[in-house]
């Protein structure tokens, strides 16, 4: 089954439905969410995404970020994507939202409505080699000095999500 996302306008109003790639083709705003998750010691997670993915291979991005279903709240969007991805269950809690658009190559676009969920992870994790090949805690002052010195390490959106992160907390 060929994923969708719901297209909206810039006040979250349901315009309909489309398929993934069509959207990032044609650069449609959609409804998107996007999960910081730290542990005890204050760093953050960051997931490294698989080497099969359509876009963004093989780039480190935050723990999740993905696209709520029809009918799918985005904090349920973002559980979901956790257990899908991850392997794991833990409470997460909204803390933004904002709209962006990003280029991520291959002629592909970004243009979420990204709403910013945090929370805090410490147990196990069961990686879906589909979607995510590694992961990593670091603490966020390391993680910007890497972002500055090896920026094409990083997705695109992750890099505007970040900035808007500590803009907003």
């Amino acid at each position: 089954m060929e994923e969708e996302v719901v297209l909206i306008n810039e006040k979250d109003e349901i315009l309909g439905s489309m398929n993934k790639m069509e959207a990032h083709e044609n650069g449609f705003l959609h409804r998107a969410f996007s999960v910081f998750l730290f542990n005890s010691k204050g760093e953050v997670l960051l997931q490294k995404r698989a080497a099969s993915k359509y876009h963004s291979p093989n780039q480190w991005t935050n723990a999740v970020c993905s696209h709520p279903r029809w009918n799918e709240t985005y904090e349920t969007g973002a559980k979901r994507r956790l257990q899908e991805e991850l392997g794991i269950s833990t409470d997460i809690e909204e803390k933004f939202h904002f709209i962006y658009k990003a280029n991520v190559g291959q002629n592909l676009w970004e243009h979420e409505l990204d709403y910013v969920f945090t929370g805090i992870y410490e147990g196990n994790f069961n990686l879906n080699t589909e979607e995510v090949s590694e992961i990593r805690y670091i603490l966020m002052e390391d993680l910007e000095k890497e972002m500055n010195e090896n920026p094409e390490n990083f997705t695109e959106w992750f890099k505007i999500i970040l900035k808007e992160y500590k803009e907003n907390l």
